[in-house]
């Protein structure tokens, strides 16, 4: 059966309706998953296979039988355990349907069928008694619904249930408990993602209105690879707080609840930022210990583990508050069923949070519509300058501008270098001076008219571009689209910056990354190869085929080969259809996981900006990559090998084709050898 599917267009800006299989969405979901990223995390699995050894031992030594129920079960992993080390009997429950199937067909390979139960259903929905789920209460609760910010996947109303319904009471938990840490610093990095700041045009101090810098912003959390952001990006002003713990094996409120930690500030500077993780003990006496502490809290960073699935949390404050060495500060965090936010008190000034519960809510729309490297972009000075640079070659006093960009300061900048009149095609823009004279035109560019224009011709089509619909980099060439639109409303030899854009790839092995797609086999002694299958299914079924955005800054990697531009697209032109092959011998070995790929944008003849390399490749391959874009990559199924410069070996090959029509670009990687 096939269904008819919206899709927005990444280049024409168009809903298309695409028919599509049925099973489109249930593939989608299962592909994108990462299980095998938690598979992979070592330090996570034996830890937890140590709390549940030691549950167990602690059930069987008072004499009872050891029954288990298992929430969030994915693929059964931690009931074998828990049958493995001794339980009697482990109730297990998956809502995801496909991954409860996975669990059924594991945990026969491995022999647990007899002693285990999967309960394809939200674990709120498990029935006890005679003709019920679960014959009897469970004494040993096991659960994974933890994300990065601890409660978002709904871990207090699936504990808060389970206590009232389906556990004993005095039950053991693993983990045992959760802490939540956090610490206030000052961070100029940090700080431009979360607001607005001034900008400099020509000598000319641009402030943002006060309708953005007084906003208290979007309390949703901004989850980082913490450990890529040095010690030297930001300042502690006060100690890494313990904010409030979880004890598991009690009953667990999922009502609202605030925690405050109070201290003198360790160092004068500008309260902005909550850093935060946590981490959970498996054991009452908190012997056994998985941290989610970033990379560089480590006596030796290189041997904390890696993982994907849980992060670290950046919060930023409703405002910036300067803070005195030794004020005393109170630092407050609040967190209903779902989610956290924090506010800062200080011994000199009111409560940044007049009602302690009341959740931070953006007035601005800004925060609604730009994502946090948003921010980080338009607020990096050499970003604007390189803009700058370019729209002053192009412009004149007679110059009529037209900005096609998403929420972008480019007509503001044309207005201040002098051109005569702005407009600007966008869905969303929040900056307004009194000074400017912006026109403001809701409109799809293929229906703009010269009357909208006031009958005048278009002299500078102006873009970053930027898009808020964009994932992938290639989905900005709506700006092309755009250009051959208003073909006929450009004057002739108008300016079109950019002026052309470049697709770069290059072959890379990732530090960590790869986990998330390398299939598993084993884990900890158990088979988990029918997940692995399940997996590859949907793989298969298209998204294997596709490139994943990934702000690649956060993932560190080699490049095996030298960045290379596979496709240049001249917005000079009007828009066309083309393919290119390209192969190219790898520059040093190692193992080819993917395919990275980005954009560069050609501004002007003088002026470029990547929206993926920042600088050159090292020596070793070592890449510094843009904070403020994603990056694409094509993952490999399986890691190749790929020989170094010294002459033996294969090549990377890659094909790409785009189609305007499909507003996508498709594309082949291969790695083949030089005898093939």
């Amino acid at each position: 059966m096939k269904t008819f599917c919206g899709r927005a267009n990444p280049t024409t800006g168009a809903l298309d309706w695409v028919e599509e299989s049925e099973e489109y969405d249930y593939h989608q979901e299962i592909a994108r998953s990462s299980y095998a990223d938690m598979l992979h995390d070592t330090d996570r699995n034996q830890k937890y296979y140590a709390g549940i050894r030691a549950a167990v031992a602690r059930v069987k030594a008072r004499g009872e039988k050891a029954t288990v129920l298992d929430i969030g079960t994915g693929t059964g992993l931690l009931s074998m355990m828990a049958l493995t080390a001794g339980a009697d009997f482990c109730y297990a429950v998956e809502v995801f349907k496909p991954m409860a199937e996975a669990a059924k067909c594991i945990v026969e390979k491995n022999g647990f069928s007899d002693r285990m139960k999967i309960i394809n259903k939200h674990s709120t929905e498990v029935t006890l008694g005679p003709d019920g789920d679960m014959q009897t209460r469970a004494n040993i609760l096991v659960t994974e619904l933890f994300d990065t910010e601890l409660i978002g996947e709904g871990a207090l109303p699936s504990y808060e249930h389970a206590h009232q319904n389906l556990v004993q009471e005095g039950c053991e938990a693993v983990p045992h408990r959760a802490t939540v840490y956090s610490q206030l610093v000052e961070s100029e990095l940090l700080w431009s993602w979360g607001q607005l700041q001034p900008v400099m045009v020509e000598g000319a101090r641009l402030a943002p209105p006060p309708a953005v810098t007084q906003c208290a912003g979007a309390h949703s959390v901004c989850d980082i690879q913490l450990s890529q952001v040095s010690p030297e990006q930001f300042t502690p002003l006060g100690p890494l707080c313990t904010m409030f713990s979880l004890d598991f094996s009690k009953p667990v409120s999922s009502a609202p609840q605030s925690h405050t930690s109070h201290f003198p500030a360790r160092v004068s500077g500008r309260a902005q930022v909550v850093l935060s993780w946590w981490d959970i003990d498996m054991d009452p006496e908190g012997s056994i210990v998985c941290s989610m502490a970033p990379s560089w809290t480590y006596p030796q960073p290189k041997a904390a583990p890696w993982r994907d699935h849980w992060m670290q949390s950046v919060y930023f404050l409703p405002t910036e508050r300067s803070v005195v060495e030794g004020e005393e500060l109170s630092l407050t965090v609040i967190h209903d069923d779902y989610s956290l936010w924090y506010g800062l008190q200080t011994d000199s000034g009111p409560n940044l949070y007049e009602t302690p519960l009341c959740r931070p809510c953006c007035t601005c729309h800004a925060h609604l519509v730009w994502n946090r490297p948003r921010f980080g972009e338009l607020n990096d000075g050499r970003r604007t300058e390189s803009y700058v640079r370019a729209l002053r070659s192009v412009l004149d006093v007679d110059s009529v501008c037209l900005s096609v960009s998403d929420g972008s300061l480019l007509p503001v900048f044309a207005q201040m270098l002098g051109a005569k009149k702005v407009r600007h095609l966008s869905l969303f823009f929040i900056l307004t001076l009194s000074s400017c004279i912006l026109i403001l035109l809701e409109i799809r560019a293929d229906q703009l008219s010269s009357n909208d224009l006031g009958g005048q011709q278009i002299s500078v089509l102006m873009g970053e571009p930027y898009y808020s619909t964009s994932l992938l980099p290639w989905h900005s060439l709506f700006f092309w689209y755009c250009r051959t639109a208003l073909a006929k409303l450009l004057r002739p030899g108008a300016a079109i910056l950019p002026r052309s854009a470049t697709l770069h790839a290059a072959a890379v092995e990732f530090q960590d990354l790869w986990r998330i797609r390398a299939p598993c086999g084993t884990c900890e002694g158990f088979d988990v190869s029918p997940m692995d299958q399940m997996v590859q299914r949907s793989l298969d079924f298209r998204e294997s085929r596709e490139a994943e955005p990934h702000p690649l800054w956060e993932y560190p990697c080699r490049a095996l080969t030298l960045p290379t531009a596979v496709m240049t697209f001249d917005f000079t032109q009007l828009t066309v259809a083309f393919h290119c092959l390209h192969s190219g011998c790898p520059s040093r070995s190692g193992s080819c996981h993917g395919v990275a790929i980005w954009m560069e944008y050609q501004l002007t003849e003088e002026v470029t900006i990547s929206m993926g390399l920042s600088g050159d490749v090292g020596e070793q391959g070592a890449c510094e990559w843009s904070r403020h874009r994603k990056q694409g990559v094509y993952f490999f199924p399986s890691p190749r090998q790929s020989v170094g410069e010294d002459g033996g070996g294969g090549k990377v090959s890659y094909s790409f084709t785009f189609e305007p029509s499909s507003g996508d670009i498709s594309m082949e990687f291969n790695v083949v050898s030089d005898s093939a």
